[in-house]
């Protein structure tokens, strides 16, 4: 990007928003891109700094600095990927259990977005610069289907429609016995446990509204499949809903408690089915993550009459 000059008169941009003018001519950039140039004083109105709030006026100029160019401590790595879609917009891939979506406390390397750097190089000035391309999370522990955004106006929709629960998400979770009802909801408010911070909890000082709605798919002699359809997107939400309610899902090392003993696999959550509008296109969109072969063998196993 050169360095940009906007000359705002009445028939274009007075009355307009700072961020939403500059969002509307500067399309290599999102609005919450444009609001970080302006808190980083990179845009000036009439040579002085101001705020992406700002009413334009007639006879208003804006001048824009290109963003101080970063070097991305992100490092590509050939790890493979189960890729269920693409587009020069959006990626749909089948993420395994085990693998971390994005580096972090702890975690610099081996992670989905190490690998998306790899085949797909290009992602790299996509969304944010420590977790490009990435508009949605699954916990390491939890295999299933994912959308990765691959072009800035991609990003830029995506997080809206998964703001605005535009996005259906249907998961498979297996958890400890059986259920009193064949069908659902729970909507136990969550936030972060009180004492131990990494923990979500019923019992936050701060909680957000929380909604799963699940229906059981079959009954085994120590467990239950269930098919559960989170509404809300809250961190570790099924989780924590369904430990809540007695019956955690089998693998929950964090929330599941008994697992400690028997130690399962895996977790068994995994995100089956995803159905939104592509981005730029607005068609319809659905997939199907392949159940992996813990999920088989549970699916074949007879129901407990």
């Amino acid at each position: 990007m050169t360095k940009e000059k906007f000359h705002i008169t009445l028939s274009h941009g007075a009355g307009q928003r700072l961020d939403v003018f500059l969002a509307s001519h500067l399309r290599e950039f999102t609005r919450s891109q444009i609001q970080r140039l302006v808190a980083d004083q990179r845009v000036r109105l009439n040579g002085t700094w101001t705020k992406a709030s700002h009413k334009l006026q007639d006879g208003d100029v804006i001048e824009v600095e290109p963003p101080a160019e970063k070097k991305s401590l992100l490092l590509p790595e050939d790890i493979p990927l189960d890729i269920l879609y693409s587009d020069e917009h959006v990626i749909v891939l089948n993420k395994p259990a085990g693998l971390v979506v994005h580096p972090g406390a702890g975690v610099e390397r081996g992670t989905l977005v190490n690998a998306l750097l790899h085949h797909f190089p290009g992602i790299e000035r996509v969304g944010h610069p420590e977790r490009p391309g990435i508009v949605h999370r699954l916990d390491k522990e939890t295999s299933g289907v994912m959308i990765v955004a691959r072009s800035e106006p991609a990003y830029a929709e995506l997080k809206r429609q998964f703001k605005a629960r535009e996005v259906e998400k249907v998961y498979l979770a297996l958890v400890w016995g059986h259920l009193q009802v064949e069908e659902g909801r729970i909507d136990w408010a969550l936030g972060r446990h009180p004492k131990f911070r990494q923990k979500i909890s019923i019992r936050s000082r701060h909680p957000r509204s929380a909604l799963t709605l699940f229906s059981v798919k079959k009954v085994l002699d120590e467990y239950t499949l269930l098919e559960v359809k989170p509404v809300t997107g809250r961190t570790h939400q099924i989780r924590v809903h369904f430990a809540a309610s007695g019956h955690p899902i089998v693998g929950d090392l964090r929330y599941g408690g008994k697992d400690k003993a028997k130690r399962p696999s895996r977790l068994y959550l995994h995100a089956w089915h995803i159905v939104f509008s592509h981005p730029v296109t607005k068609s319809l969109l659905e997939f199907f993550a392949p159940l992996p072969p813990e999920f088989q063998k549970i699916i074949h196993t007879p129901s407990v009459s």
